[in-house]
């Protein structure tokens, strides 16, 4: 109602200027409030109160097979709005191909059909609230699209409309996930969990004792299932913050307590976390 819009950051990076249109025919001059290009959420702010608006949703609550619908501006078809159903969750920037790979990316998975200009536009569930903002396309295939979840968005919305940017935090080691042979040799269980490969010198993790081969299982404890979720609670909890990892190294679980430091700038890498 105040004017603050939910874009993606590849719609408005490199304008020079941004104008907001409405479906009558209305045009505001917008201006960028804060932008994340590790996960393409943008927001905007347009000198206009009073506005409808539509309520963020429950991305975790929503089920594959719930009825969901898209709306953008497919190939400059505009206001569409196209019908389908959540096909899939936590599909990855390897699922979809050509990402930022220093990228965060979970998406929600539809059959609605979402093409090039859909960017930006909701995903709404059948109540009206919106459970993701459309993204991407997977190019080789028909009706297959992928739209950011809304709490990924939430998460961050507060820091995007205080500073404008975010400052992400870091473990300090870089991790893989689990294969057969490495979980047996690390008389694991089982393959879940983020193995750690590498320790950064002089490093958070290397400060509370974590070594190569460990595997962590949890972050504060919120379980571990691989890599991409550590990175993610990793990134998001906050410089200075200091978290409770739990570590398997061999035949023992334990926790150590981490003081999380500043993750440098990303660039194009997606080692550090």
């Amino acid at each position: 109602p105040d004017g603050y819009l939910l874009t993606n950051n590849h719609v408005i990076e490199d304008a020079t200027d941004v104008v907001v249109s409405f479906f009558d025919g209305r045009e505001f001059k917008g201006t960028v409030i804060g932008r994340d290009k590790h996960t393409d959420i943008a927001v905007l702010k347009i000198e206009k109160t009073g506005l409808p608006s539509v309520p963020l949703g429950d991305s975790d609550a929503i089920d594959v097979g719930d009825w969901v619908v898209a709306i953008g501006n497919p190939f400059g078809l505009s206001h569409t709005v196209s019908a389908g159903i959540l096909s899939a969750k936590g599909r990855t920037r390897d699922d979809v191909k050509g990402l930022d790979p220093s990228g965060y990316f979970n998406f929600l998975q539809t059959d609605a059909s979402i093409n090039p200009g859909n960017s930006g536009g909701p995903l709404l569930n059948v109540r009206g609230e919106v459970v993701g903002i459309n993204a991407a396309v997977r190019a080789n295939a028909n009706s297959i699209g992928f739209a950011i979840p809304i709490n990924m968005v939430k998460q961050l919305l507060p820091t995007l409309l205080r500073d404008g940017k975010l400052r992400r935090s870091a473990i300090g080691v870089e991790v893989d996930p689990l294969n057969s042979v490495d979980a047996g040799r690390l008389h694991r269980p089982d393959r879940k969990g983020a193995w750690v490969t590498r320790v950064l010198a002089g490093g958070p993790a290397e400060r509370a004792g974590i070594s190569a081969d460990d595997v962590i299982v949890s972050f504060d404890g919120k379980p571990i299932e691989g890599p991409n979720e550590l990175r993610w609670l990793a990134s998001i909890a906050g410089v200075n913050k200091v978290a409770t990892v739990r570590v398997a190294r061999a035949e023992r679980t334990f926790d150590l307590r981490v003081t999380l430091g500043e993750l440098a700038d990303q660039g194009d890498s997606d080692d550090e976390r």
